[in-house]
């Protein structure tokens, strides 16, 4: 803490100007009980917004490496109180996240670089409440810190124990806002105080709040690693999703060449055949459900509707990093073009489904970090369709708020069907679950055994899942699943069903259950 001092004061100096009275312990290297009670005693109070109190306020070396500690060892505790059920630990964490201490470290030193007792005569009374010197107020902020932070995880805690920190019904938008609102109150109550222990020199002051929101912006948008991971059941190696994935260049040179093997292993339709071709999308990468239910999908279609070669999974998991292609917007976009060439666009069907959480205002969240995905909208959907010319759609969105995309991908060629209406969210999309609401009884229930009807289909699963809603307790009433039909991809899909059922597919019961593709 040398750097601290001002030039005319010697390293051998105690940094306290009162540590000669009685009682009090400036603290060295060997600060004791007390001064870390004394210390974290005034952070408690800076931390509610009141002035500090300096006579007689311990700062050391020690006593800023007990204070990171403490720091430390809260804050892994508290990350693993929020997380329910077996977890992993992370060491690694340990080396990043300490830009914004340095920067603390610097604002401090840039609002106090003298002692108090060089100023006393200019700053009068209002010297009152400012600190003796960088030193004093980096330990304090440094407390004040310690204390705010075991306030704000622990509140979170609380909420996530309690079930209440589900965001995934909020746009991307609010739940940024969310997720960052404690951070800001934190920084707002930090730098009051250091406005009230700084020499309160406007020019300064605004350097620091400007150095530190910078600060709080990098840790924020680089999204630091948690000490903690949830551990899940795994079915294969391949399927934990312990922490997140170690992303390589090894691992982009082989999602290039996998996403080009798989498009090239699309067969080509067959004249004057209608074949139904099918593309599934899950870009959450962080709960195992949407890949299980993309995949439980995917094989009905390729069993049940005859697109065993014709059909491609995207998805977003640790556990499918090197056999299936990522589910990002480019990797759907140039699926959807070479599916486009590879079938008679104007006579086959092009069935998709798409697994996710869905946010108030339809978008699908998207993500499987370190990788930052763009979230698919429905007017890219639309798009990207229109632009390879696929007439015939049948497409299917299993998330909340899921019906904010029947409206923008509804026409006459085009099947849309919903887990969800624009005002509701679905169910069954948490980590504990294997598959949604929506998902099984829709594709597992009846496509894999009652119909080969879409309609027929979406029909009967309705009141299987409003009835299952209300024994699981849904508080926001009935997901009320959505489905729009036009009046040529009726009539397609029954030609379809016709050509299924005279082959005499399989039954219920020779359809393999349901697993995650290796």
């Amino acid at each position: 803490m040398s750097e601290f001092l001002p030039a005319n004061a010697s390293n051998d100096e105690p940094l306290n100007n009162q540590d000669d009275q009685p009682g009090q312990d400036a603290g060295g290297e060997g600060a004791n009980a007390s001064s870390m009670q004394r210390l974290l005693t005034e952070a408690l109070r800076v931390s509610m917004c009141r002035a500090p109190r300096w006579d007689g306020l311990p700062a050391s070396p020690g006593l800023v490496a007990g204070l990171m500690i403490l720091y430390l060892l809260t804050h892994i505790a508290l990350q693993r109180v929020m997380i329910i059920g077996p977890a992993q630990f992370y060491w690694q964490v340990f080396a990043s996240g300490w830009f914004y201490f340095a920067a603390l470290a610097w604002g401090c030193y840039r609002l106090r670089p003298v002692r108090l007792e060089a100023q006393e005569t200019h700053l009068g009374k209002a010297g009152t409440s400012m600190a003796p010197d960088a030193s004093h107020l980096f330990t304090l902020a440094l407390a004040q810190d310690l204390v705010l932070n075991v306030a704000l995880l622990s509140f979170s805690a609380v909420l996530v124990r309690a079930g209440w920190y589900d965001l995934s019904g909020f746009s991307l938008r609010m739940q940024w806002l969310v997720y960052l609102a404690p951070s800001i109150l934190a920084l707002c109550i930090q730098l009051l105080f250091l406005w009230r222990a700084g020499d309160r020199r406007k020019p300064g002051m605004l350097v620091v709040v400007v150095v530190m929101l910078i600060a709080l912006g990098l840790d924020a948008s680089t999204r630091s690693m948690n000490f903690w991971y949830p551990r899940q059941p795994a079915k294969s190696s391949e399927d934990a999703t312990d922490k997140s994935p170690e992303i390589t260049q090894e691992i982009f040179e082989q999602q290039t060449a996998l996403l080009t093997k798989k498009l090239a292993d699309i067969q080509p339709q067959r004249p004057g055949t209608i074949d139904l071709y099918s593309l599934t999308f899950a870009p959450y990468g962080e709960e195992n459900v949407f890949l299980n239910e993309t995949s439980m999908v995917s094989q009905v279609m390729a069993q049940r509707f005859d697109a065993q070669g014709r059909s491609l999974q995207l998805a977003n998991n640790p556990g499918t990093m090197t056999s299936l292609p990522w589910a990002t917007p480019l990797n759907l976009q140039r699926a959807i073009a070479h599916i486009a060439t590879r079938m008679d666009v104007n006579e086959d069907i092009l069935f998709m489904h798409l697994s996710s959480h869905g946010a108030s205002d339809g978008e699908l969240s998207a993500g499987m970090w370190p990788l930052t995905i763009k979230p698919v909208t429905p007017a890219d959907l639309k798009q990207w369709l229109d632009d390879a010319g696929v007439k015939y759609r049948v497409i299917s969105i299993s998330a909340c708020y899921a019906g904010n995309w029947v409206a923008p991908l509804s026409d006459a060629n085009t099947l849309v069907m919903t887990a969800s209406d624009a005002d509701h969210t679905s169910y069954g999309c948490g980590s504990k679950s294997d598959l949604t609401f929506f998902g099984r009884a829709m594709y597992d229930e009846q496509l894999r055994k009652q119909t080969l009807s879409f309609e027929a289909a979406h029909a009967a699963a309705r009141p299987i899942i409003k009835q299952r809603e209300e024994v699981a307790g849904k508080s926001d009433g009935y997901s009320n699943p959505q489905i729009a039909v036009g009046e040529q991809i009726r009539a397609r899909l029954k030609l379809l069903e016709q050509r299924l059922q005279a082959q005499k597919p399989a039954q219920a019961g020779d359809v393999a259950a349901i697993k995650t593709e290796p």
